[in-house]
């Protein structure tokens, strides 16, 4: 007899034909009571506390359907699964509305009943071993792969496993794999920040042999979509990371049709920089050229630097000589109220060939994560990042707008991000003038020092082609989970922004970035 593995009621008024079915879930080690009419089981269920019950639909007395609604006012998590001579729809349907688990057609045979109970007592034992067991061999290919020349396209491959991997560990806390999961996403950081530094100029000067860039999203993925004659929707959802995506996408999978390609983010991976990029198609030291006065200001902050982007898509679609009739809209959603009135609008907009939407309330997310202790206490880790990611789209405005559009056919929807965010866990001390910035993952300013470790340094702004602000102007920009702490009042900083999520910086998470086509499934 093997070790008792679950307590079972089986409730049937004919379960003396049955017990040759009840002695072989207890040799495969279930313990099983059984009675022979609702009224019994209700008793039953009072006084034990089972682990799945098997009731007979057809029953002299209180039926089956009755039975069921009465056990689930007493256990509603009590999994039930019916047996049933009658195959109806409709009975099928009152069954499942009442919450069966599952159902089994009569005469079952004993592979079917174990199969059943093995399922829902055993189901999360059994995935979890294979969950283990497969990620133990995925850690191994990971460090393997890490000790090669990676491409960028092996790069986006491995965070997509690491990230997937990730989901896949929220759902098996008991495994103790999280940390081991941490350990090495923070050891590929450390591969990919220095893949990052040996490439990256390489990159801004070649448009070949190079991961697609800010500067190439719409070029990519916005323009070949007006040929289709279809009404654009071109969502950019500010400091989305690939996580948070997969689990909107969960969400999103009932109204389209999903295909995903991904693309690198310019650093440093900010807004100013990077959202920019995206709607010129250009690199910030031209931007520079043409806008001087957008780098006027000694600090990059949201609402100075983004002005322009209305404008930029515009020169941009002249610049390919695209002219759409009505010209296109834009729109920036920075809080729920105005998000509410697009939401309730959003089918006035698909007159437009193009309307471009900015959402900004995951980057007051992780931004507001750094300045509130309950947030924190909230999402205290990525996992719970993603749980709290989830639980905003699933009330916000852009699912009610993604879920209006789902329903208009000539619709097409290209959705992305400017950036990622990382939880920075290490601080590293900066020295710089009085002039220098304040960002976190990201500084510019003169003669900046800071521990090679934690730094990518431009000495030439050119080189990376961002704007030089100045003659004597260079630039640092942290590598995997670091952020710089200036020498003033240096552990007070150090302690109020460990552990939160910031952007700037080269990391997997910051630059590595999906572009998503959602095509609504009619």
């Amino acid at each position: 007899m093997e070790e008792e593995k679950g307590k079972i009621l089986w409730v049937d008024d004919e379960i003396e034909l049955l017990r040759p079915h009840v002695r072989y879930l207890g040799e495969k080690g279930y313990a099983v009571d059984t009675v022979t009419n609702g009224e019994d089981a209700i008793a039953m269920v009072k006084e034990t506390e089972y682990d799945l019950v098997f009731l007979d639909e057809m029953m002299p007395g209180m039926g089956g359907l009755r039975t069921l609604a009465e056990i689930k006012e007493l256990r509603p998590s009590l999994p039930v699964i019916m047996i049933t001579k009658n195959e109806e729809e409709s009975l099928m349907e009152e069954a499942i509305g009442q919450k069966i688990s599952d159902y089994l057609t009569k005469p079952v045979n004993p592979s079917q009943v174990l199969m059943a109970c093995k399922k829902f007592l055993e189901g999360r034992k059994i995935t979890g071993a294979a969950v283990s067991k497969d990620y133990i061999q995925e850690f191994n290919d990971i460090s393997r792969a890490l000790m090669g020349d990676m491409t960028h396209k092996e790069w986006i491959d491995l965070y997509i496993r690491l990230t997937g991997w990730g989901l896949e560990l929220d759902e098996h806390p008991e495994l103790g794999l999280k940390q081991t999961l941490i350990d090495q996403t923070r050891e590929c950081n450390l591969a990919f920040s220095k893949y990052v530094e040996r490439n990256y100029r390489d990159w801004v000067e070649r448009a070949s042999q190079r991961p697609a860039l800010s500067t190439e999203v719409v070029d990519r993925y916005v323009i070949p979509e007006f040929q289709s004659g279809k009404s654009v929707f071109f969502f950019v959802i500010d400091c989305l990371r690939l996580d948070q995506w997969l689990v909107m996408e969960q969400v999103l999978q009932e109204y389209f049709t999903i295909a995903k390609e991904y693309y690198f983010s310019i650093l440093p991976t900010a807004t100013p920089y990077s959202r920019n990029a995206i709607f010129s198609g250009s690199f910030p030291s031209d931007l520079e050229l043409r806008f001087p006065e957008l780098w006027e200001k000694s600090e990059d902050d949201e609402n100075s630097r983004n002005r322009y982007e209305r404008q930029f898509l515009d020169k941009l679609l002249e610049r390919r000589k695209i002219l759409l009739k009505p010209e296109p809209k834009y729109i920036k959603i920075l809080d729920a109220d105005f998000g509410r009135s697009v939401e309730n609008s959003i089918n006035s907009y698909t007159q437009s060939k193009l309307t471009s939407v900015v959402v900004n309330f995951v980057d007051m997310l992780a931004h507001g994560r750094s300045d509130s202790s309950l947030l924190k206490e909230i999402a205290p880790d990525e996992s719970a990042y993603r749980s709290l990611t989830r639980s905003w789209f699933l009330h916000s405005s852009l699912l009610g707008m993604l879920k209006t559009l789902s329903r208009n056919p000539n619709v097409v929807v290209v959705l992305t991000t400017d950036h990622g965010s990382i939880r920075s866990l290490r601080g590293s001390k900066v020295l710089g003038d009085r002039e220098a910035s304040t960002n976190l993952r990201y500084k510019y300013g003169r003669n900046l020092k800071a521990e090679e470790k934690a730094a990518i340094f431009v000495k030439n702004p050119e080189d990376y082609k961002l704007p030089r602000r100045g003659v004597a102007t260079n630039y640092i920009i942290a590598k995997e989970d670091y952020y710089f702490v200036y020498p003033t009042e240096y552990h007070r900083y150090l302690n109020q922004y460990r552990d939160s999520f910031q952007h700037g910086g080269a990391s997997m998470e910051e630059m590595i970035l999906p572009v998503v086509r959602l095509e609504p499934r009619g």
